[in-house]
């Protein structure tokens, strides 16, 4: 299949640390590509580093975060560059921030319960909050606020992320973000 150009959008994936939202990226960046379309991936671990150096993880530290995270991938997308912003952005506030700044936007929440997020752990960040090492874990000690209308909702611990991936696509199409051509 192949996409005729149009202009860059952006995709927000949301959900707990170790929910499956970089797996379901990584299946959606592979297919987007492969029509053609130029997209790239703001994820928030190698970002954090950059934009808060000595990151608390507190709500200020959030908030500036992703409202840069925000701002970076509007200007992206303004240059042509659609962007899936592989963030847990745990506040519905910071997401909202980034559906007001990118009018070609959608959410998709992959949704899977914190029992099975933390028994992934591949980072060891839930093993580090219940050992007191590490704070505001967003799920436990920090709130996260699932979308309360979000576009398109993944099943973290049993959705397949192909076919996950192809249902985002089947959105960004009824959207008209993405336009069917013609194949060759």
């Amino acid at each position: 299949m192949t996409v005729d150009i149009h202009p860059a959008f952006g995709v927000w994936i949301t959900g707990l640390l170790a929910s499956g939202k970089s797996t379901v990226t990584a299946e959606l960046v592979q297919r987007i590509r492969a029509m053609g379309v130029q997209v790239t991936v703001l994820e928030s671990d190698p970002l954090r580093t950059i934009f808060t150096p000595n990151p608390q993880y507190d709500d200020r530290d959030r908030e500036y975060f992703y409202g840069s995270l925000a701002f970076v991938g509007r200007v992206l997308i303004e240059h042509g560059i659609s962007v899936i912003f592989d963030a847990t952005a745990n506040r519905r506030s910071y997401r909202d921030r980034a559906r007001g700044l990118i009018p070609r936007f959608i959410e998709v929440f992959v949704d899977c319960p914190l029992d099975i997020c933390s028994s992934r752990d591949p980072k060891g960040i839930y093993r580090k909050a219940r050992e007191g090492k590490s704070t505001n874990v967003p799920g436990l000690q920090a709130s996260y606020e699932p979308p309360e209308n979000p576009d398109v909702v993944i099943h973290g611990e049993r959705d397949n992320p192909p076919e996950a991936a192809l249902r985002i696509i089947e959105v960004l199409f009824a959207r008209g973000y993405l336009i069917r051509g013609k194949n060759p």
